[in-house]
Formats: C-alpha cells, sequence, structure tokens
C-alpha cells in the first residue's frame, strides 16, 4: 500500500514526500514532541522557518526520533529582513546550527520583500545551494508574475511555491504557474485551520469514505499532486492525517470540492503581501 514515505512530489531533482508536517506556533517541548511522534508515525517531511523561533525544537524531535537524516526531508524559510545577499548566507548558516544539520533539504523565501532586488536575493539562494547549506531552494507566497519573475532571474532551479491551499481558496492559476515552471506547489493550512469540519460536502464525502473532512482535505491535494503539510501537535490527529493513502476520491467527488473555492477564501496575509492572483 502506498504511504506518505513512498508517495513523493518530484520537481528539478527534489523528491519531497508529499504528506509532511507544519510546525507553525508550536515550539518547546509541544514542538519537539509533535516532531518526534510524526517521524515515528511515518512522517518524512518536517516544515518549519526562522520566523517560528522554533528551529531548535524541530531539530531536537528529529534527533529524538532515531529516524535516519537521509530518510527525513527537513524544509526552513528565510524571514524577509535577512534577503540581502550577505544576511541570507548568515541566516541559513544560523538555521543549520539551530536544527544542528549540515544541510537543509529545501530552503524557501518565506514572503516576497520588494525591498531587497529579487535577483540579488535569488542569487544569494543559488550561493547557498552552491555552498552545501541546502540541497534545494524555492519560494512561498509568490504570486504567478513574481514566480515568473523569479525563475527568470534565479541561476538555479526553484523546486517549489509553498502557498495557502486548501478547498476554501481557489489557487488554479498559481498552480498552473507552478507546472508551467516545473515546479511543486505546497499546501500550508491544507484543513483551513479546521474549518473544513463545518463543510457539509467535505463531511458528507468523508462519510462515504468512512473519513474525516481533514482527511478528504488532504487526499484532494495529494490527488491533485500537491504536497501538504498540516500542523498538528495532538498524537491522534497527527496519525489520522497520516491515514489517507488507502482511499480515492472520484472524479465527481474532487470536482465536488473544487467547486467550494473562491479567491476570497483566504486566511493569511499580512500588509505588506503582493497582490494576490
Amino acid at each position: 500500500m502506498e504511504t506518505t514515505a513512498t508517495h513523493f512530489i518530484e520537481a528539478h531533482g527534489a523528491r519531497i514526500p508529499a504528506l509532511g508536517l507544519g510546525t507553525w506556533e508550536l515550539s518547546g517541548h509541544v514542538c519537539s514532541r509533535a516532531v518526534e511522534q510524526g517521524l515515528r508515525l511515518g512522517y518524512r517531511h518536517i516544515d518549519t522557518a526562522q520566523i517560528y523561533a522554533n528551529e531548535r525544537d524541530v531539530g531536537e524531535g528529529i534527533r529524538n526520533s532515531h529516524i535516519r537524516r537521509d530518510q527525513i526531508f527537513v524544509t526552513t524559510k528565510v524571514w524577509t529582513t535577512h534577503f540581502a545577499p550577505n544576511d541570507l548566507i548568515r541566516s541559513a548558516k544560523e538555521s543549520l546550527v539551530k536544527l544542528r544539520l549540515s544541510e537543509i533539504d529545501l530552503l524557501l523565501l518565506h514572503w516576497p520583500n520588494s525591498h531587497v532586488p529579487l535577483a540579488e536575493t535569488l542569487g544569494a539562494m543559488a550561493r547557498a545551494r552552491e555552498l552545501g547549506l541546502t540541497r534545494h531552494i524555492g519560494v512561498s507566497n509568490f504570486t504567478v508574475a513574481l514566480l515568473a519573475e523569479a525563475v527568470a532571474a534565479c541561476p538555479a532551479p526553484l523546486v517549489c511555491n509553498q502557498v495557502e491551499y486548501h478547498p476554501f481558496l481557489d489557487q488554479q492559476k498559481v498552480f498552473a504557474a507552478c507546472r508551467s515552471h516545473g515546479m511543486a506547489l505546497v499546501a500550508y493550512s491544507p484543513i483551513a485551520r479546521g474549518n473544513a469540519k463545518k463543510s457539509e460536502v467535505l463531511t458528507r464525502i468523508g462519510a462515504a469514505h468512512g473519513k474525516s473532512p481533514a482527511q478528504v482535505c488532504l487526499r484532494w491535494l495529494i490527488q491533485q499532486n500537491v504536497a501538504a503539510i498540516p500542523r498538528s501537535s495532538r498524537l491522534e490527529r497527527l496519525a489520522q492525517n497520516i491515514d489517507i493513502f488507502d482511499f480515492n476520491l472520484s472524479e465527481t467527488e474532487m470536482q465536488e470540492i473544487f467547486a467550494l473555492g473562491s479567491p476570497t477564501g483566504r486566511l493569511t496575509t499580512t500588509a505588506t503581501a503582493p497582490a494576490w492572483d
């Protein structure tokens, strides 16, 4: 049977486990324990960020799991105040020290930052890759236009764009742009921060498969060849979120879920966010 350890999204040489564990808002022992338990349950993709201030805790969870490092795909993200080239390299090295890793699997720009020329920042990302600080590089929260600019400006392949994506937010324009550039799409907030359980459509489809609305959301993403990084610190929820490889949604069910999406379903934005597609 297919599992998260055998289902990958491939892009420009990267093999990203399709289901990962997000760690936003997790810290301390709660964070390290969630990472440790997640890895023992079968998760092989862990997502963190400099701004989460939990890279040390994530690293501790990885070590406590006793899962071989080469089996774990670790993503972290550079915060916008570190986009000047020298700052970016320094901050990436600091992330490695906090994680206690010799390299990151995927280093992302966390948000666009119009105050630093994108070409300079991406040049530094490519340099981080050359230096062996990270195996792969990518971006997060980039629009169609910014993706085109980034791909044109970056001397190394960008493997993914990590964006908010769930049944209530139509992201087909960004997803199509990712595909056109050979990039993966990684979905954060894939269960819409718990709003999935409020949906009659997701509840009904889930009941037909003996699954929860959250599991339906995750399966819907996986069947689009999208990677998803749900966050949870509860063992039973961690186990439920990974238990999505033993059923398939029909084409009719997929389309019903697509119909829930709208451009106004976004849950995450900032004062400096780009003009969303």
